[in-house]
This record gives C-alpha cells, sequence and structure tokens, in this order.
C-alpha cells in the first residue's frame, strides 16, 4: 500500500510541471503574438507592396517616403518634330510627390492581431501619387528646348493649285515645324500630370502652327475646278463663213503663276486678259467707225463711213459671257454679244437691201435681194448752207409716222422757225428723214445746188413717199454719199 502512494506523489509533479511549463509557452506566445500585434498597429504586414513598392514593416511616414522616391528620378523624355529628342529633368521643375493620406489610410484599416495573415496572404495596395510642379519652372525648362527656338523652326506652307504634267492639281500643304508655346506648355503639362516619361509632340495637335490651307480645303478644290474648267473651255466664235476659236491653251497663258508653280489667282487680272482678248476681236471684226467700199449704181466705187451701222461688239457684255463659260469650262459655237448688227458679213456689211442716196445725182434706189424694186428722184440738203447739207454716211430707219408736223429751231419767242405738215415722215439721221415735199415744184437736177434744197431731208415726190413708206423697214441700211 505505501509503495503505490509513493508512485503516485511522483506522478502527480510531473503533470504539475507540465502545466507550468505549458502556462509558461502559452504566456510567451501571447506575450510574444501580442508584441507582434502592437508592432504592426503602426507598421505594415509582412507581404504588403503599395503601388508595386515592398512596404513590409514600414510605417506609413516610411511607405510614403518609398513611394515620394519614384519622383527623384523622374526625367521626360521630349520628342520634336525634324529634332533630336531632349529630356526635362524632374528637379528642374520642382516635381515631387504630395500625400492624399490613403496610405496612412490603409495602415488604419489594417486589424494588427491579424498580422499573421501576412506570412500566407498578399496585400496589394494602390495609392493615387499625386506629384505636383512648379509651372513657372517648367515654361522657363520648355524656352531653353531647341524645338522652341525660332532658328530651328520652318514655318508650314499653304497648299496650292499648279499646273503640272499638261493638268491641274493640288500640291499638298508642307507640316513645317513651327510651335505654337501656349500648346506646347499644355501638352508638357498634361504629359507630367499624368506622369508620363516620354511626349511626342508630333502627335499632339495643338503643338504646332498647322498651313492655312489644307489640301482638302473646300475652297482650294473650288479652285481647282474652275482651272480645271479654264483650260477644258473652248469657244467658237462664228463671223459668217469664218470662225475664231478660244480654247485652253490659249487661256492658260493668261494665268499667273509663281516662282514654285503656285496659281496666283486674281480674277481682275484674268479679266483683263480676257478684256484685251475681246478688244482684238472687235478690232478686227467690228465695222462700225469704219469706212467700206460701196459700188454705186451709176458704175462707181465710194468709200462710206458710218458710227451708227455695221457690227459691233459689246465688249463689256462680252468680257462678262466669257469669264461665266471659262468657270462653267463649257465648249460652245456661237456668235458674239452684240450691240450693234448690220445686215452682211465682212467688211462691205451692207448686204443686197439696202437704200441707195446718190447725193450727187440727186436719186433713191431701193434694192431688195440685189433688184431694184422703186426708185425717184429726190431734192437733198441745200448746198449754199453748210448746216444744211445732207451728211454722208449708213444709217438706218428710227421709226415713220403718217401724218407729221417738221418743225424747224425754236425762236425765242417759243415759236418754232418753221411748221410743215407731211404726210409721211421716216426719220434715219437725228431730225434727217424721208418725207413727201408737195411745195417742191420739181424733184432732181440741181435744185439742192440753187437754193431750192431741204434742211437736211431728203425730198420725195408724194407718190414715192407713199411707196416708201409701205416698203421701208427699221433693218435696210441707208447709204447716203456724194
Amino acid at each position: 500500500m505505501g509503495k503505490r502512494k509513493e508512485i503516485t506523489s511522483k506522478d502527480n509533479g510531473k503533470q504539475k510541471m507540465w502545466i507550468i511549463i505549458t502556462v509558461i509557452i502559452v504566456f510567451f506566445a501571447m506575450a510574444g503574438y501580442a508584441g507582434m500585434s502592437y508592432y504592426y498597429s503602426d507598421r505594415f504586414f509582412r507581404g504588403t507592396t503599395i503601388n508595386g513598392i515592398n512596404c513590409s514593416g514600414k510605417t506609413s511616414e516610411e511607405a510614403e517616403q518609398a513611394v515620394a522616391k519614384k519622383a527623384e528620378d523622374y526625367l521626360l523624355e521630349v520628342k520634336a518634330r525634324n529634332l533630336k529628342s531632349q529630356s526635362i529633368n524632374g528637379k528642374l521643375i520642382g516635381y515631387r510627390y504630395v500625400s492624399d493620406g490613403s496610405i496612412s489610410q490603409y495602415l488604419d484599416e489594417q486589424k494588427p492581431y491579424k498580422w499573421v495573415q501576412g506570412f500566407w496572404k498578399k496585400q496589394n495596395y494602390t495609392a493615387k501619387e499625386n506629384m505636383t510642379y512648379d509651372k513657372v519652372k517648367l515654361k522657363e525648362q520648355l524656352e531653353k528646348l531647341e524645338c522652341v527656338k525660332k532658328e530651328n523652326q520652318t514655318a508650314p506652307e499653304d497648299a496650292y493649285v499648279a499646273y503640272k504634267d499638261s493638268k491641274f492639281e493640288i500640291v499638298p500643304e508642307t507640316e513645317g515645324n513651327t510651335m505654337d508655346f501656349n500648346g506646347a506648355y499644355q501638352a508638357l503639362s498634361e504629359a507630367i500630370t499624368d506622369k508620363k516619361r516620354t511626349i511626342d509632340l508630333n502627335s499632339c495637335p495643338a503643338v504646332y502652327v498647322k498651313a492655312a490651307v489644307m489640301k482638302d480645303d473646300p475652297d482650294l478644290k473650288n479652285s481647282l475646278e474652275e482651272c480645271q474648267n479654264l483650260i477644258r473651255t473652248k469657244i467658237v466664235y462664228i463671223f459668217g463663213e469664218e470662225t475664231v476659236t478660244l480654247e485652253g491653251d490659249e487661256i492658260r497663258n493668261w494665268l499667273i503663276f509663281d516662282e514654285r508653280g503656285r496659281l496666283q489667282k486674281n480674277e481682275d487680272e484674268l479679266r483683263q486678259y480676257v478684256a484685251e482678248y475681246v478688244a482684238k476681236l472687235a478690232a478686227t471684226h467690228d465695222t462700225v467707225n469704219t469706212e467700206r467700199e460701196f459700188c454705186t449704181t451709176s458704175g462707181r466705187t465710194v468709200q462710206v463711213y458710218s458710227s451708227v451701222y455695221g457690227w459691233k461688239i459689246d465688249q463689256e457684255k462680252e468680257i462678262e459671257t466669257i469669264m461665266q463659260e471659262m468657270i462653267a469650262g463649257v465648249q460652245i459655237s456661237r456668235e458674239p454679244v452684240y450691240a450693234m448688227r448690220a445686215n452682211a458679213r465682212g467688211m462691205n456689211d451692207i448686204g443686197s437691201t439696202y437704200i441707195e442716196v446718190d447725193l450727187s445725182a440727186q436719186h433713191l434706189y431701193y434694192y431688195q435681194d440685189g433688184s431694184i424694186i422703186l426708185e425717184s428722184d429726190i431734192v437733198s440738203g441745200d448746198m449754199q448752207y453748210a448746216e444744211r447739207q445732207t451728211p454722208p454716211g449708213i444709217f438706218q430707219l428710227y421709226y415713220k409716222k403718217s401724218p407729221s408736223v417738221l418743225k424747224g429751231k425754236m425762236l425765242e419767242n417759243g415759236k418754232y422757225e418753221y411748221e410743215r405738215p407731211v404726210t409721211y415722215w421716216m426719220p434715219f439721221n437725228g431730225g434727217i428723214g424721208f418725207h413727201d415735199a408737195s411745195w417742191q415744184p420739181y424733184f432732181g437736177g440741181n435744185r439742192f445746188r440753187e437754193g431750192g434744197g431741204s434742211h437736211g431731208c431728203i425730198n420725195l415726190p408724194a407718190d414715192k413717199a407713199a411707196e416708201l413708206y409701205n416698203r421701208i423697214d427699221e433693218s435696210v441700211p441707208i447709204v447716203c454719199f456724194y
């Protein structure tokens, strides 16, 4: 019995020892755990990264410093058009990190007693890297770049229309590398704010000055079309059996190009060339204000001048017509625009239907299609008075009236020098015209030389005046000559 009790006491002692050891171990384990929990109360757990930086065991301040250190080596490479790259050092523009408090907040949210998790669970945080810089210093650094210096810049050139290889085409604009300083500064500022380490200014639309006229400019395309129409234009002028052609090759010579082949669009200058061309047409083909040969019934050939009969191009209207046709690029056959028209073509434009008034022979002939349909003796202007002589020339009828009253010059008393009623009145040259003259004792002979002449009119017997009145129209040339 005594031996059994001794063994039991020993066992109890061992149990107590193990209990004590266990308590001690637990105590130290708890103390260690508590100590680690305390340690991690202001430090990040093992396995913690912030913005890719290992922050295990770091305080929030130490983590901030690690993130901020990334700003210390900041360098912005600037690529410019047509020049070598240059760099802006972050230190020279006051580039630095500014905390937004997020790292400290991450630490505050950490439960210190869960520090053991760090041994098997990674924790990755992303904090906003707020960077700041000195804007004045950035402008100073920008001003030092080679791409900003005027001597390194080439101005852009506008797109233009040129004539090459027998056709008009648009030559595209050239870029140049003239820089807009404000645009460049804005581009650099945005790159730095976005923490970029490289910027290609060529890809930034607001950095370089663009050409004022681009190849796709609507006005330039319209100009090209106009030029193409110019050389496409073909105007065939019809002068009876004769033709004169104005076409693209000649028109192209009216256009002005600079030393680079750029079209110098000048409508006033183009119009001047057109005006010169029309003036040449008129000089060659107008018959108004010219003399032409006229074969008389008596067989004589006389020179007859006229300022009121013949062909006369309306030069202003013809210029405008050509300008419009060139813009449209038309191909057309036509007559010029006339201010006056004659009855026949050529320099002898009287034709075969006309009235011949032979003032020397005091006789009138009315030709229709080359045949005499009426003739009569006449009395013309009194040759004893220069102011009463019938002027030679070619004329046309103004109008005809039956009956009428012929009136002379108005006197100071308000009355007329004379008033004579006539049955048939046909004026063709101011106050000069054909009419019956019952007061004439006879017609023909030398009455016009012997004091029996008119005040300039062509006096006719009543029956002949009536016949002429019924036949004559405004298109018939009236040829008067001595």
